[in-house]
């Protein structure tokens, strides 16, 4: 085998199973979510594969002539791959979410590729052997050629490609490459043996293009979908990842379908003086708390911290977004230091991968960035989603309170007993906050909140600890939400 074509093949098939890995965390998102157990499976999964490959291609080309097995690997490695997103939409739906779901999920749809291209690379030293004199500098220079591969297929990938193309298009292109390669290697032994393959490729590649995936939107960060509210002609729902993320009313801005959301606009309402405010809102979602405000409080200055410029589009092509808001298109962490110190009356914190908060906007050094940017009787509130033992509510809410002098925390009465979880507000101030005035607004709207403060938010803290930037296990604390 020519030292070019050598060369090229472990690059090739190490650059592909980088890339497969990268994508990965795409196709399990709609089912699975986005967070560091779903990535930490994928990952394990495919140095898995990478390990039981390796091995296997390794005795594989001891036992036999290794020249014959490059070829039809590289055909098999490039359509298990083609099959990867067709298994992962036909099991996923069924799976429910939590360690063992993630690591089953991307073993059905992962770990195939990634052990048929993972054996390839000693079955290329094996052949270039020539002398055991040579053993170290023939393995030292295929292993820096499979690294070189897999950083290009990292780069490649998490830089250019998601954010030019679908997911499903790249996995297809990378098994019609591997296809083409293995063919081409494969086809001198003789004509009949390529034809199987070549019309599996066909096949599989066929129904992947035509395939509908679950999402409607398939942005840089999310798998996005709207739906029309057959209850409310002119409602739209927002669904992010699974997860209902935001409601608008494209004729009424003022109607907030979501409790959540009731709860912090009647914050402001009974918080701030009447009149037009300077609002941040972490997380753009749907954009209603913009619409809401420009009709309840024409004049106010909000700036939206968004990091996926898809979803201002989605909002403007579908959810009534007409600029009510400056949207700064960046991670909330770096866009929050361009806020000038105490300027703003609200902060609003919305922001979610899947039903997470990202865990770098929930620690005491993001909340401080915050309270820095809040004027003389500002507040910053956030909104965060906990199942009943509350165990991200509790940290969130005592990290808080190591920043803000007056801190509470709403939700139904039943999300403080233990017999449900969901959406909790928390908000934290300088100032007291009218816990009263804050229930009596709800109540105005037909809902039943429990605001808990001082003693009792001290209670229900309990023993939990503040998040940092050194210790914030957020997709931990939400294991199996």
């Amino acid at each position: 085998m020519p030292q070019l074509l050598a060369r090229s093949l472990v690059f090739i098939t190490s650059a592909a199973v980088l890339i497969l890995e990268i994508l990965a965390g795409r196709l399990l998102a709609p089912y699975l979510g986005v967070s560091l157990e779903v990535f930490t499976g994928i990952i394990g999964v495919i140095l898995a594969g990478i390990s039981v490959g390796a091995w296997a291609g390794g005795r594989a080309a001891d036992r036999g002539d290794p020249r014959r097995l490059i070829g039809p690997l590289l055909v098999a490695g490039g359509l298990t791959a083609v099959a990867s997103p067709l298994l992962v939409d036909l099991v996923g739906p069924a799976a429910p979410t939590g360690p063992v779901s993630t690591v089953g999920l991307s073993l059905i749809g992962f770990f195939a590729p990634a052990a048929v291209l993972s054996a390839i690379p000693p079955i290329v030293v094996k052949i270039r052997l020539a002398s055991l004199t040579e053993t170290g500098a023939v393995v030292g220079t295929y292993s820096a050629i499979g690294t070189a591969g897999a950083i290009f297929g990292t780069f490649v990938t998490g830089f250019i490609l998601i954010a030019a193309f679908p997911t499903r298009p790249i996995v297809i292109v990378v098994g019609v490459v591997l296809v083409a390669l293995g063919v081409a290697v494969w086809v001198a032994r003789s004509a009949w043996t390529v034809t199987a393959p070549v019309a599996a490729l066909l096949l599989l590649s066929g129904v992947a293009l035509v395939w509908d995936g679950p999402c409607q939107y398939e942005t840089s960060y999310h798998c996005a979908e709207v739906v029309a509210d057959t209850a409310r002609p002119s409602g739209r729902l927002l669904i992010l990842d699974r997860g209902h993320n935001s409601y608008v009313d494209l004729e009424d801005p003022t109607h907030l379908e979501f409790r959540y959301i009731r709860v912090m606009a009647d914050l402001i309402d009974v918080e701030m003086p009447s009149g037009p405010l300077d609002v941040v809102s972490i997380g753009g979602g749907g954009f209603t708390l913009p619409g809401y405000l420009a009709a309840t409080r024409p004049g106010t200055e909000h700036r939206v911290l968004e990091i996926d410029a898809s979803l201002v589009d989605i909002g403007r092509r579908h959810l009534g977004f007409e600029d009510e808001a400056e949207v700064i298109v960046d991670d909330a962490r770096r866009s929050i230091t361009e806020v000038a110190p105490g300027s703003v009356d609200v902060v609003v914190g919305d922001a979610f991968t899947g039903l997470t908060v990202p865990w770098h906007l929930t620690t005491v050094e993001f909340v401080e960035m915050i309270g820095d940017s809040l004027a003389p009787g500002g507040f910053y509130t956030v909104n965060v989603i906990d199942r009943p033992e509350a165990r991200f509510a509790r940290a969130e809410a005592a990290t808080l309170k190591e920043v803000f002098d007056h801190v509470a925390v709403f939700a139904p009465e039943g999300y403080f007993t233990g017999d449900r979880g969901g959406n909790y507000v928390l908000v934290g101030s300088d100032d007291p906050i009218d816990i009263d005035r804050v229930r009596s607004a709800l109540s105005s709207r037909g809902g039943v909140e429990v605001g808990l403060t001082g003693d009792e938010l001290a209670r229900f803290i309990d023993d939990a600890r503040p998040l940092t930037d050194d210790f914030a296990p957020v997709d931990q604390m939400l294991t199996g939400l």
